[in-house]
């Protein structure tokens, strides 16, 4: 198989892989912030659900230490990329949106 052909494939599930932690992440802020005004709407101390939202919060910095060991994986493979001899980068933007992970396929061109 065409080592680009490889690349794109490894390329595709990276993408797809930083683009479930963002969402995971946004989803665990959106927690939190939903949390917190729950307790204000009814009315409740501080004190109520606590411990539930510190260990939110301990969740929400996990995924942010995921968020950057992805990005220093896609760094590395990267480099790994140039190493093996692929000089292709990946071609436009588009609002993928609307679009499930499993649709969404960058496209490389080879740089000249």
């Amino acid at each position: 198989m065409e080592k680009v052909f490889v690349a794109q494939r490894v390329a595709t599930k990276l993408f797809a892989t930083e683009n479930a932690v963002d969402a995971a992440l946004a989803e665990a802020s959106e927690l939190m912030a939903d949390m917190l005004q729950a307790r204000k709407d009814l009315g409740l101390s501080a004190v109520f659900g606590d411990t539930a939202a510190a260990r939110v919060v301990d969740a929400i910095s996990a995924l942010s230490t995921a968020r950057t060991a992805m990005v220093a994986a896609h760094n590395e493979l990267n480099e790994s990329k140039l190493r093996i001899g692929i000089r292709a980068k990946m071609a436009g933007f588009e609002d993928k949106s609307s679009l499930s992970v499993d649709q969404e396929r960058p496209t490389m061109r080879v740089a000249s």
